[in-house]
């Protein structure tokens, strides 16, 4: 649970860096980068792609997931 917790608030302050912007805060950016890592999973796991197991696989997963659900809150907000 704190692995994730970690992993998704360095993947939500990363994607928020990434996408140009300064982010949400702190704490949407954990709860941004959880749910965008629960995201990448899933389609990572629909196309049939696996990173691993391992503290970087899952953070490269949590970071696209949560660049997807960056975009898909600002195309929203627009």
């Amino acid at each position: 649970m704190i692995w994730t917790i970690i992993i998704g608030g360095i993947a939500g302050w990363l994607a928020g860096k990434i996408m140009r912007g300064d982010g949400f805060g702190i704490i949407v950016d954990i709860i941004v980068g959880i749910i965008g890592g629960w995201l990448g999973g899933w389609l990572f796991g629909k196309l049939g792609l696996h990173m691993g197991n391992g503290l970087i696989g899952s953070l490269i997963v949590a970071l696209i997931g949560s660049i997807i659900l960056i975009w898909l809150i600002r195309l929203i907000k627009r």
